[in-house]
């Protein structure tokens, strides 16, 4: 039998050694934004987080690039059912999943939910209103944020409310950066409203997509409220274990900063996709080491309407025992900055790195 991962002293698990690099080049070559932000975490936070990333990629893979998205769809809910029946199929990201799910609690609506956001995808939604389209990224995105924090160890609802937050502004980030590729594909998820508020005819602009003064205004109106989304998640970072914070805080900034990219592009995100280079994350990521020990924030902001259901979910749970993450001062760098001389290190020897958001 392979050497397996264990959780906790009795349960082996059904992780395998092979998994967990499965799982870490997953990351590695999927998103190296999220890559990058994940090094800083302690190890014993890392490697769920990257079980829980792997299966999540892997599922938007699925559907992404099915012939019959229909199909992918109803295999992923089938692999789902066999996870939370304990019993996964012989893969990595679906034996990691099911041990991901039974050490920290996972609810299996989470997961469903964003289920239901890739079915959205498959039928070809478009999006009424802002709301809407924040309805679909606590689905694709905010989802993502409460299992990370509860892989953390935390469950207090605000702390979940603040992930879901920087949930949906980084879905909003990414609408806006891909308005072009999106709808060469046939996709648009800009709120259809605006649109008809500068006066562009959706389903005609979607048969030829050109930049204009119109597209520039929503984009720009977009990431301002992905902008709104950032701050109000400042306070949820502070409330998470103190050596987890920088991760997480990099994430936001590195993330906010495509933003900044965007408007230094004019907000053309039709003809250019943003790129934040790598010495740019590499600065980002010190930065949010150095801000962590800082952050505040509100301490006491309404829930956005869209994610109730999921912070509902969580509350539903008995409580558990916290995970136990190491909670040194925050100013006692020896840890994340030894990291951070790590991934400065492995970028250095990547001559030919390409950044990739």
């Amino acid at each position: 039998m392979a050497p397996r991962i264990a959780l906790n002293i009795t349960d082996p698990g059904h992780t395998t050694w092979a998994d967990g690099a499965a799982c870490r080049a997953s990351i590695r070559t999927g998103s190296r934004s999220f890559h990058l932000a994940s090094m800083l975490l302690p190890a014993n936070v890392r490697w769920p987080a990257h079980a829980m990333y792997a299966f999540c990629r892997f599922a938007d893979d699925a559907v992404d690039e099915a012939e019959n998205p229909v199909t992918a769809l109803a295999d992923l809910k089938q692999r789902l059912d066999l996870i939370y029946d304990g019993e996964p199929l012989p893969a990595p990201a679906d034996r990691a999943f099911t041990d991901i799910i039974e050490r920290f609690q996972i609810p299996r609506s989470v997961p469903d939910a964003l289920m239901q956001g890739f079915q959205w995808d498959a039928d070809g939604r478009q999006y009424d209103s802002i709301s809407d389209v924040v309805s679909y990224s606590v689905r694709v995105a905010s989802t993502v944020g409460v299992m990370m924090t509860l892989v953390m160890g935390v469950r207090d609802r605000q702390a979940l409310a603040r992930a879901c937050d920087l949930g949906i502004a980084m879905q909003l980030t990414n609408i806006a950066r891909d308005v072009g590729e999106d709808a060469r594909e046939g996709r648009l998820y800009l709120p259809l409203d605006w649109l008809a508020e500068t006066g562009i005819d959706a389903e005609k602009w979607l048969l030829a997509p050109v930049h204009n003064e119109a597209i520039t205004h929503v984009t720009g109106r977009l990431l301002e409220t992905a902008d709104l989304y950032y701050q109000r998640c400042v306070s949820g970072i502070s409330m998470l274990p103190a050596r987890c914070r920088p991760a997480i805080n990099a994430a936001r900034l590195i993330y906010a900063e495509i933003g900044r990219e965007l408007e230094r592009m004019q907000l053309n995100s039709v003809d250019h996709r943003a790129v934040t280079s790598t010495r740019r994350k590499l600065a980002l990521l010190s930065r949010a080491i150095a801000d962590s020990a800082f952050l505040k924030g509100a301490s006491s902001l309404d829930e956005a309407p869209e994610a109730c259901f999921l912070l509902d979910a969580i509350d539903g749970l008995p409580s558990r025992d916290p995970v136990k993450v190491n909670h040194g001062p925050l100013w006692d760098f020896s840890g994340s900055g030894g990291r951070m001389i790590d991934i400065i290190s492995r970028v250095n020897e990547r001559q030919n790195i390409r950044p990739v958001d």
